[in-house]
């Protein structure tokens, strides 16, 4: 039979012949085997590139698919989307009022604790100052005050309220504030006398104490000014103690100053003070 194949001369001569081209075009042997390989190698990432961008939309096909069905699903299980999405929008747009108000709160809190502090010094006095009741006040004894049965203050009376009506006075923020002079009893009835019952000796009581703090400096008053004081009598109702012994009983006759909160600090000071 016949062979049509290059006999190994031709082959050679073949060789010879690509040698002879690639010498005249300016590239070795060696050059041109490395461009040859290049040429190989970017077929080979091009292929590679276009394999991973088929793939690359086949999974987006898939995910679209994936997103249609778990809406389908949701819709039948009665989720709208777009409800939910304006659900989220709502938490966010309460969550946004929450961290408003907390902040709120935090600047009230501090402005309570700065009340407290400057309060705290009246205890040098030997004075009870505490939240009760959502208020914050000031204790005084009621036998320090006054005798019993009398509205008149008497000599120690008067020097502590003096004193208390000097830190009042003398700082800004304190002398703006509102305040209540409340007068307690204890539940013992009076016999007799100008004031009838425990209501009015409670009442005139607390008058006798806002009278002085209110009254003139140069005669012998506390000067605070007037259009922030009120005087209540509370007779019995609010005692703090129990009626039952004489201590009690003495705890519970008192005149107590109370610190009237602005509107923006209508809130529970019993939590702001840690109670």
């Amino acid at each position: 039979m016949r062979s049509y194949g290059l006999s190994k001369t031709g082959r050679a001569l073949i060789a010879v012949a690509v040698s002879f081209f690639v010498v005249g075009c300016g590239y070795s042997q060696e050059e041109w085997d490395q461009k040859v390989r290049e040429n190989e190698s970017l077929r080979n990432q091009l292929a590679a590139q276009r394999q991973a961008h088929k793939k690359c939309e086949g999974d987006y096909a898939d995910a679209l698919h994936s997103i249609e069905d778990l809406k389908r699903k949701l819709k039948e299980r009665g989720v709208n989307l777009d409800n939910l999405s304006a659900s989220l929008e709502q938490q966010k747009k309460a969550l946004e009022e929450y961290k408003r108000r907390a902040e709120q709160l935090d600047q009230i809190r501090k402005r309570f604790e700065l009340l407290r502090d400057k309060l705290q010094q009246l205890t040098k006095l030997g004075l009870k100052v505490e939240v009760r009741d959502n208020r914050m006040l000031i204790q005084l004894p009621g036998d320090v005050l006054f005798d019993s049965g009398s509205i008149r203050l008497k000599k120690n009376g008067q020097d502590i309220l003096g004193k208390i009506a000097d830190v009042i006075r003398n700082d800004p923020d304190l002398a703006k504030r509102e305040f209540q002079v409340a007068g307690h009893t204890d539940d013992k009835p009076l016999k007799g006398g100008p004031y009838k019952d425990n209501w009015g000796l409670s009442a005139m009581r607390a008058r006798s104490v806002l009278t002085y703090l209110t009254g003139p400096t140069d005669k012998g008053g506390g000067g605070l000014d007037p259009k922030n004081w009120s005087a209540a009598g509370y007779a019995d109702t609010d005692p703090v103690a129990s009626n039952d012994t004489p201590e009690g009983r003495q705890k519970n006759r008192r005149v107590e100053l109370v610190v009237q909160p602005n509107v923006e600090e209508m809130l529970n000071l019993n939590s702001l003070a840690g109670k």
